[in-house]
């Protein structure tokens, strides 16, 4: 956390970066010559995308120079740096020997201190110029563009199509680093060329990426890939297939305490738990939308030759859901109706995409689906905020903020309901915040097709951005299933559904989770609580009586009756992340005690079988009292 947070604090004053809204614009000149040239600091988000953006155009320059002939794809900034997708000349292959090569010539470049030029041309300009060289990529994208919207900037002998903003010329750039390449379908379209994907990162002062490679090695060190694979918490086989998660164990135990951790709660707010199918009709997901919206990403149906039926895996729970509340007449008193499921879902992600736990083809969602009348929706939604309060509280996120997710404000073909239904829904959620005194930041664009959302954007240990709980206020899945409950005056109406989930999805929150406590996980929560040592064969019989001791009083153990030396067994089993070790030998057999060893602490001294199990319950209860 500490590197993370000084890689910003140190660079507060530095101004860096500038955006402007002009035709022509020249950004080397001083800035007070143009009122629309907008100044960024390293602090600023906006600060860095400019900074990152022009690294990329940077990036691109020295391959342009190494590689004469290279083609260009897209080069945006991402949260941590940039890439650039590139399709180089013919026998030419980019790979990581290249990269001190690409960085020397960046740097090279750097010392020229070359203006960003900003110009305003026409489509038929743009498609001659591009044309003229050789860049059909780039082609493909003006087609698409209208005259008065397109925008080149130029540094040295490079241009290329962008809107901006950047800085005003490359000298801020003090430190680059070309970090990985890799493969990437050109739009994302397996079906199109395969481009080579270059990432790198820059920054204003070489301290700075000292800094950031530092974290990055923390970052391999709390990767959840590898400790689940050294605390036994899950698996993938090539054989069950890609992206298909299977969790061990201890791993199933841990998901287990979750689950129930959250059902906990959810009983005392009043939700239902309900169970559905892993397949649905795909007329269900017709009817809700999702086929028309994401069927790409889904996995094909599945054809049901005598019946001439279509099945889908299933890549939402929500209308199984909504086909649950028609099941039967709903009153107005019935309402609000909370169901909740752990559900399953399926959606077909790219092989290159997959990544641990956290982009899988198949995770389990803690869904949640509350049908409500109009004047409920903001208590409602209060109360799903304090749920996700109790478990950021819980496990320890202390570091978080709010997103409302709206509409982008002109593509608005992309939203499905009726532009009254989504002011309300917009409405609802920006007063539920002000109620709760939550600061919030509003992002349009972001909203899911059928609805606002408020997303919770959590930082890790290592200062990362994860979005976890999220709540959703939807008017359209109702009117499409045409839901209806009878109200007071005996008329029909049609309820509110809000969609909420907490963790988002168990693997992505797991793997968040063992991130963040780099496998530390909180004593009511670990697999293992305990790891019993005896120092030599002949002790493993106590070991086995003290396991059996502890389990009688709810307390996790195991015995490590491996024939190793016991400080071999101590370090291997402090690598597990256990919280407490505790050794047998003659003297604690011969006393009925144990020597005591805590997780970062050491030696805690012996103590009584009981006494030490008592311990252990008291101090998870003490961490669960108010949850």
């Amino acid at each position: 956390m500490q590197i993370a947070e000084s890689i910003s604090q140190r660079l507060a004053q530095d101004v860096l970066a500038c955006g402007v809204n002009g035709e022509t614009q020249e950004l080397n000149r001083p800035i007070n010559e143009d009122a629309s040239i907008q100044l960024y600091k390293w602090d600023d988000a906006e600060g860095k995308h400019a900074f990152w953006h022009t690294s990329a155009h940077l990036m691109a320059e020295a391959m342009q120079e190494l590689w004469p002939g290279t083609q260009f794809g897209i080069g945006p900034a991402i949260e941590n740096g940039f890439y650039y997708d590139v399709m180089p000349p013919q026998g030419i292959s980019i790979s990581e020997s290249d990269f001190p090569k690409i960085e020397k010539k960046m740097q090279e470049l750097v010392t020229r201190k070359e203006a960003l030029v900003r110009q305003s041309i026409s489509k038929d300009d743009a498609l001659k110029f591009f044309g003229d060289h050789g860049q059909t990529y780039k082609n493909e994208l003006i087609a698409e563009l209208e005259d008065g919207h397109i925008t080149t900037y130029t540094q040295g002998a490079y241009t290329d199509l962008c809107r901006g903003p950047h800085l005003m010329n490359t000298a801020p750039i003090k430190a680059v680093k070309v970090m990985a390449v890799s493969s990437a379908y050109w739009r994302g379209d397996e079906k199109r060329p395969q481009m080579t994907r270059v990432y790198g990162i820059s920054f204003p002062k070489k301290k700075l990426l000292d800094e950031y490679l530092q974290l990055l090695e923390e970052a391999k060190r709390r990767d959840h890939r590898k400790i689940g694979k050294e605390m036994e918490l899950f698996m993938f086989s090539e054989l069950v297939g890609k992206g298909l998660p299977m969790w061990l164990p201890k791993g199933t135990a841990l998901r287990l305490r979750l689950e129930d951790f959250l059902k906990k709660i959810q009983k005392r707010y009043g939700y239902q738990q309900v169970m559905t199918p892993h397949i649905g009709s795909k007329n269900l997901y017709v009817t809700s939308g999702h086929y028309a919206k994401y069927g790409k990403d889904s996995f094909q149906p599945i054809h049901t030759p005598e019946e001439g039926e279509e099945y889908m895996l299933k890549p939402m729970n929500c209308p199984h859901h909504c086909a649950i509340y028609a099941w039967k007449p709903r009153s107005y008193k019935d309402l609000p109706l909370r169901l909740a499921e752990f559900g399953t879902v399926y959606r077909y992600e790219q092989s290159g995409e997959l990544h641990g736990l956290t982009r899988v083809r198949g995770f389990t969602q803690d869904d949640a689906h509350i049908f409500c009348r109009p004047d409920q929706v903001k208590d409602e939604f209060l109360r799903v905020m304090d749920i996700i309060m109790i478990i950021f509280k819980a496990l320890d996120f202390k570091n978080f903020e709010a997103q409302i997710s709206l509409r982008d404000k002109v593509n608005r073909e992309k939203y499905i309901g009726s532009e009254e239904n989504w002011e309300k829904a917009e409405n609802a959620i920006i007063e539920a915040c002000k109620e709760k005194g939550l600061p919030a930041r509003i992002e349009y664009g972001e909203a899911a097709f059928y609805g606002p959302k408020l997303d919770f954007m959590v930082k890790d240990a290592l200062g990362r951005r994860w979005q976890l709980g999220t709540i959703q206020v939807d008017y359209n899945l109702p009117e499409r299933f045409k839901l209806e409950y009878t109200g007071a005056d005996n008329q029909k109406h049609r309820p509110v559904m809000i969609h909420r989930a907490p963790f988002g999805s168990m693997e992505r929150f797991v793997a968040v989770l063992i991130e963040h406590t780099a496998g530390r996980f909180p004593l009511w929560l670990t697999p293992d609580q305990v790891a019993i040592l005896p120092i030599s064969d002949k002790f493993n019989d106590y070991a086995q009586q003290v396991r059996k001791q502890l389990e009688e009083q709810d307390v996790r153990a195991y015995v490590d009756d491996r024939s190793e030396k016991i400080g071999r067994k101590i370090r291997d089993n402090e690598l597990k992340h256990v919280p407490y070790l505790i050794i047998v030998g003659e003297k604690e057999q011969a006393e009925s005690t144990v020597s005591v060893r805590k997780q970062g602490e050491g030696d805690q001294g012996s103590m009584k079988i009981n006494d030490f199990a008592k311990k252990i319950c008291e101090e998870v209860d003490e961490m669960t009292k108010n949850y």
